[in-house]
């Protein structure tokens, strides 16, 4: 079949649709977005509700007289505790950003002998990274305790960090999109004297941009609601989660600074996620995609 043949038989599948069918999908596309959106509205709006709107039953969905003082509670209450809020603080930017950097270097350096390189036990090793996807973090917790109490490292900050640098779910999404990367270029790296650790860096991880950013994204997600709370117990090495948690969990007297505490909890990786969306996005339209 010839190019232009091609080109009119797409058209025609593209305007099979009726005007009728695209409101209709429309209509339907509109009214799952709300769906999924009202989970959100509702809990934006439930931070702004003093405790009488709070406990009200039916609940309303939209705050009638909205309030800050949640948030004034909340921020009273971090002021009141023997850890200041800005040690927590520093303790989740620590863990997040070396765990989530770490992450996307060990991954990214695992994967790509993996993806280009042919030696015995390859397939093996492919299979076993799968097969570990299967395993939660529930499954996981113990053994992860043992090891981390062995090697000494309870009550550091290693304990929350070196799981994420072994995490399976980094080194699988990076070896798929490196196995795309055109082994050309890597000859041609090769030809002009690149070493292979000058090799990923410069020419694989260029190319596979989409995927460790989609990797650092889901990183930083898993790692912004840590607690921490089986591998640290001083409370100076306590994550931001872990106090806020504590601070929402003592009764229903301070159900408007849990409802303040979720809207924090998710305003921070929610605003990453709209900031490198694109990338995300980019990686899903490109996977499957061979040389």
């Amino acid at each position: 079949m010839s190019k232009p043949s091609i080109i009119k038989t797409i058209t025609r599948k593209r305007g099979a649709r009726s005007f009728g069918g695209n409101v209709t999908l429309f209509i339907f596309l509109t009214f799952m977005a709300l769906l999924y959106l009202f989970p959100v509205i509702f809990m934006a709006n439930n931070a702004f509700k003093p405790l009488s709107e709070q406990l009200k039953f039916p609940p309303d969905i939209f705050v009638n007289t909205p309030t800050l003082e949640n948030f004034m509670d909340l921020g009273e209450l971090f002021s009141n505790s023997l850890v200041p809020f800005s040690r927590h603080l520093f303790n989740t930017l620590f863990v997040v950003a070396v765990g989530t950097a770490g992450q996307v270097v060990f991954a990214s350096m695992a994967a790509y002998p993996l993806a280009k390189f042919d030696f015995a036990g390859n397939e093996f090793l492919s299979k076993i990274i799968v097969l570990s996807l299967m395993f939660t973090t529930a499954v996981t917790s113990v053994p992860n305790y043992v090891i981390m109490s062995r090697l000494g490292l309870v009550d550091t900050y290693l304990a929350l960090i070196l799981p994420a640098f072994s995490s399976s779910l980094g080194l699988y999404l990076m070896k798929n999109f490196m196995t795309q990367v055109p082994s050309s270029l890597i000859e041609a790296a090769h030809i002009d004297g690149a070493s292979e650790m000058l090799t990923l860096w410069g020419v694989v991880m260029p190319a596979v941009k989409p995927a460790w950013i989609t990797l650092l994204i889901f990183s930083f997600q898993s790692m912004w609601g840590v607690t921490g709370n089986i591998f640290i117990y001083k409370e100076s090495l306590k994550p931001i989660s872990y106090a806020l948690q504590q601070i929402a969990s003592v009764g229903i007297a301070r159900q408007g600074v849990t409802a303040a505490v979720s809207l924090i909890m998710f305003l921070i990786p929610i605003t990453l996620y709209i900031f490198m969306q694109s990338n995300v996005l980019e990686t899903m339209s490109t996977s499957g995609m061979k040389d």
